[in-house]
């Protein structure tokens, strides 16, 4: 199939609320409309950039899109972080409307001591806590899947939680951590994917002096299916320096599969490396990187990362030895944010980082069928921004597949934006 880049014609764009507050979801893996389509999640801020604190609080509520875009505060975290916000969403499994976010608690022996999640019910008001801070949680709303977000934040500090004093050594590999799966109705827990797991399934010789972490991690539509990235390195402070594997897995930690692998020589270990010589984004940017992994539907899996020697958009079939499907071959040529549209696979929303000489970042639709990106609008972000306290348009879908909230901060301040999309996908669908 041919493919093409177009400028979509000016689109409907607003800013959500007013006033001085900042306002952010985080991440493009999850909608923040509720199932009505009238209230949207965010997190409200006093500042639009900070080096984040254990005690910096972010406020917890939604939008009123039909009451003049009021906020409703519900609570308030100091568990949270730039990229992925608070991992604040909906539990559409639930009749009620529902919702959770990370938090930090007063319970030192937690598993993971001060850290645990709140489930919120706007329909009662009430609140309940749960034992562990949740990373996904399934889309039936039975169960969530968590990790430990203080060694995240030695090993990817973008995405972990600061805490007061020293970091303790970290294991490269432990048994006894990983991937957590949590009962949402009970708050039990049992660990389903260790580390060691992880080091020893299908192991490289790259992994032995590792550490090694879990990020993206995604369920399925049916909620019986997990994808992840296993990613090491012994170099944190340089993510030039991680390596990384596509797996998927059963929610029990069954049929664990491996779908691609980005392991290769690293001269960024070499004692005579600058790694103040890298750029901010050159590890999106990297030919190695997988990243951004979502599922399409239960069986199929879109991510950017190499395979076979060159690296684009790619489809995997989650099989031993599955189909493996370049998308947007030639035009969707770098990282991005990207997922389906709920209603219509056809449509591909996705994103770029911001270009090295501009500081302008896209946001697009990829036409699957007709092999037409178009591109919806440019947004600035400031150079000064650093990895952990950027700001990633994250693009998301509302539900009916006609609306996209995006986090920007080009007008120097972060706040949500909400560009209409239905007239575009209303004409191409006449085509």
């Amino acid at each position: 199939m041919s493919t093409e880049r177009i400028i979509a014609k000016p689109l409907p764009c607003r800013r959500v609320g007013a006033g001085e507050p900042h306002h952010f979801f985080g991440y493009y893996n999850k909608t923040n409309w509720d199932r009505s389509g009238r209230y949207l999640l965010a997190q409200r801020v006093p500042m639009a950039d900070a080096d984040l604190t254990p005690d910096l609080v972010a406020e917890i509520g939604y939008f009123d899109l039909q009451d003049n875009d009021r906020f409703h505060r519900v609570g308030v975290t100091t568990a949270w972080n730039w990229q992925m916000g608070s991992q604040l969403q909906w539990l559409d499994g639930e009749a009620q409307r529902q919702l959770v976010y990370n938090c930090r608690t007063q319970d030192v022996k937690a598993f993971y001591p001060n850290l645990g999640a709140t489930i919120f019910n706007l329909d009662t008001g009430e609140a309940r806590q749960l034992p562990m801070p949740v990373y996904v949680v399934a889309p039936d709303s039975r169960y969530a899947l968590c990790v430990d977000y203080r060694r995240l934040y030695v090993t990817h500090q973008t995405i972990g939680y600061s805490d007061h004093g020293t970091q303790p050594a970290l294991d490269n590999a432990p048994a006894d951590d990983g991937i957590h799966y949590m009962d949402l109705r009970t708050g039990q827990t049992r660990l389903v994917v260790s580390y060691a797991d992880l080091r020893n399934f299908n192991p490289r010789a790259s992994m032995d002096k590792a550490i090694h972490w879990v990020s993206h991690i995604e369920i399925n539509p049916s909620s019986s299916r997990v994808l992840l990235l296993h990613r090491w390195t012994e170099r944190v402070e340089d993510e030039t320096c991680f390596l990384h594997r596509l797996i998927t897995v059963n929610p029990d930690g069954s049929d664990m599969r491996l779908l691609e692998c980005s392991d290769h020589p690293l001269p960024q270990l070499a004692e005579d490396f600058d790694p103040n010589a890298v750029g901010t984004f050159d590890y999106e940017k990297s030919e190695y990187q997988i990243s951004h992994p979502l599922w399409q539907d239960d069986s199929n899996i879109i991510v950017w990362g190499p395979h076979a020697g060159s690296i684009h958009y790619h489809l995997y079939h989650d099989s031993p030895g599955g189909k493996v499907e370049v998308i947007g071959d030639g035009i969707l040529t770098e990282n991005g944010h990207m997922t389906f549209s709920p209603t219509n696979k056809r449509w591909l929303l996705s994103d770029t980082y911001p270009d090295a000489h501009t500081n302008e970042r896209v946001l697009f639709l990829f036409d699957m069928a007709q092999g037409v990106r178009h591109d919806l609008g440019s947004y600035y972000t400031s150079p000064v921004l650093k990895k952990e306290n950027r700001c990633d348009l994250h693009p998301r879908w509302s539900r009916d597949g006609r609306h996209v909230c995006i986090d920007s901060i080009h007008d120097s301040e972060r706040q949500m934006y909400i560009v209409d999309v239905s007239a575009l996908i209303d004409e191409a669908g006449q085509a």
